[in-house]
């Protein structure tokens, strides 16, 4: 017996069992949109713009973020980055860097209880100051780290 053939009917069965019930309204399909970002924030071109936009102006400065990038990066189109934020509350992580056309590079928001980490990568125009800015219990706090980037990745 040819078991790839009674599993594509069984499949196509499912599938169309599901897409009659839609049709007849009895499941409607959720809607799962990212949140809308501020936009101030994002088009703001200095960093200082940027931080007064997160609400962020008096800032102090936190040995609690963890940043880990690299101190050369070769490619500033794909600079890797690490962070953890060992700060209790931590509902929100923005990351700035310094010398792009716009600074704020990204910013994250955590449920209550859950441990702000992140591992990606940031697009960096030149060689600059990547800063961590969180929000924990109502207050915010920065951390730095200077990064070398031998080849732009903004494209300015």
């Amino acid at each position: 017996m040819n078991t790839e053939r009674r599993s594509v009917l069984r499949h196509t069965a499912g599938a169309a069992a599901l897409g009659l019930l839609a049709a007849a309204g009895v499941l409607r399909p959720g809607l799962a949109l990212a949140a809308a970002p501020e936009r101030a924030p994002f088009a703001a071109t200095t960093l200082s713009a940027a931080l007064q936009a997160l609400g962020a102006g008096n800032a102090q400065t936190s040995g609690e973020i963890l940043i880990g990038a690299p101190d050369v990066a070769e490619n500033g189109a794909s600079v890797p980055l690490d962070i953890i934020s060992r700060l209790p509350g931590t509902r929100r992580l923005a990351v700035l860097v310094d010398d792009n056309p716009q600074p704020l590079a990204m910013q994250l928001e955590f449920a209550p209880g859950v441990q702000a980490r992140f591992h990606g990568r940031i697009k960096m125009g030149r060689s600059s100051t990547v800063r961590v800015l969180a929000e924990a219990d109502g207050r915010s706090w920065l951390a730095s780290r200077a990064v070398q980037v031998t080849v732009g990745g903004c494209g300015a």
